[in-house]
């Protein structure tokens, strides 16, 4: 039974990450065909074709590296088609696509994940079993010998600022220890009306990489650190406001480090999304908003390869009055396209080496929990000839118990 909800798990996870992926595309193609755009392929993933079909001179693939997917548009961006399709065939001749419908094209793609993204929002803002809350930033719990301790930080703060970024949430305060990484964070911290400034250093965990600060809340909600807000517009609002700052930290020289290094990779997303839909399936459709957000503005970056470099050149080319050089427009779509399929590389893995090192560390600390919840039943259950009441070592402490109170 169990082999059967893994399956089934996993491929509701690929279900729900290609059809993400689809609607992208898929917005693309449909403003390509409506505005009279020659179309070649239409892939769900790139690589080798696991399935193709053409249809009315249209070839309609799925491929066999699963984290992404193309149009291929010879009249927006012909050296990054040839580039996916392996490049090197001779190609029918295409006639030049306007700055206007080029932007057009390009801007449907991301608008497609937007328009999804609310219509999740929606659905889950009226979904009776769909949990949504937010726990604040205050602490419950520091435990001893840790960074948080040694700052001076006491059970009742709230943290209302690190590093001079206004935090409210758990979640915003974590993202911003994680940005922070090793290096010593300014905390605002608030005692009834009274603000005072910790400087609190984090360590890295060694198995998953993430930086924790040994403090832990033990009120309010326990929902999805995704689903702070039931309301759509405020929702899709945090959404876009938490890739925004991350982008923001890695673009900034003393943040860049730290914020590359706290990334999660292709694997760590498909496996927050496995975990999401094996436990409650609301919180995964809300997994799949957050992340149709981040394909909208991810892709709008103003990078060559991206929508958003496309959207660049043609508006360059309008404020011009003339066509940026071909070579240096074709140059710089190929360096990026290899730029990433190397960061794709990479990010994977370290997503596979991260995922490996945190398998085990939870397969340790439940083997060590197992072990010490039968050494203390059988503690309890013993009593000596003359009962003298309840046995030393009932209140033992299980092992570990404070790495596990590190976690959000």
């Amino acid at each position: 039974m169990e082999f059967l909800i893994t399956v089934g798990a996993v491929v509701a996870c690929v279900l729900l990450f290609s059809f993400a992926i689809f609607i992208h595309e898929f917005g693309h193609f449909l403003v390509a065909k409506w505005l009279g755009l020659r179309v070649d392929r239409f892939s769900i993933g790139f690589g080798p074709a696991l399935w193709k079909k053409t249809v009315k001179g249209v070839e309609y693939r799925v491929s066999a590296i699963p984290f992404g997917g193309y149009v291929a548009l010879p009249q927006l961006d012909p050296e990054g088609t040839k580039a996916l399709e392996g490049g090197g065939k001779e190609r029918r001749p295409v006639r030049e696509a306007t700055p206007l419908v080029r932007i057009a094209v390009a801007f449907a793609g991301p608008f497609g994940n937007i328009v999804l993204a609310v219509v999740l929002a929606l659905v889950l803002a009226v979904a009776p079993g769909a949990r949504f809350g937010e726990r604040l930033a205050e602490i419950d719990v520091v435990l001893p010998g840790g960074p948080a301790e040694a700052a001076g930080m006491r059970p009742g703060d709230r943290v209302t600022a690190i590093n001079g970024h206004a935090v409210r949430t758990w979640t915003e305060m974590m993202t911003e220890v994680q940005i922070a990484g090793l290096k010593e964070a300014s905390f605002i911290v608030a005692r009834g009306g009274t603000n005072v400034t910790l400087a609190v250093t984090a360590r890295r965990d060694e198995a998953s990489g993430a930086c924790y600060i040994l403090a832990a809340s033990t009120n309010g909600v326990r929902t999805a650190a995704w689903m702070p807000e039931r309301n759509p517009l405020r929702q899709l609002a945090w959404d876009a406001g938490q890739i925004v700052r991350v982008l923001k930290a890695l673009v900034t020289p003393k943040e860049a480090k730290s914020a590359a290094q706290a990334l999660g990779g292709p694997v760590m997303i498909a496996e927050g999304l496995y975990n999401q839909v094996r436990s409650n399936g609301w919180d995964a459709l809300g997994f799949l908003r957050f992340l149709d957000v981040n394909l909208a503005i991810l892709n709008l970056l103003p990078i060559p390869v991206l929508d958003g470099g496309l959207i660049l050149f043609a508006l360059l080319e309008l404020l011009l009055r003339r066509k940026p050089p071909r070579k240096l427009t074709d140059g710089l779509s190929l360096a990026f396209m290899w730029f990433f399929l190397a960061l794709m590389v990479t990010l994977v893995w370290r997503d596979v080496a991260r995922s490996r090192r945190m398998h085990r560390a939870k397969s340790e600390h439940e083997r060590q929990m197992s072990a010490w919840e039968r050494a203390n039943a059988r503690t309890r259950n013993f009593r000596p000839a003359f009962d003298l009441g309840a046995c030393a070592g009932t209140n033992a402490s299980p092992p570990h118990a404070a790495a596990a109170g590190t976690s959000r």
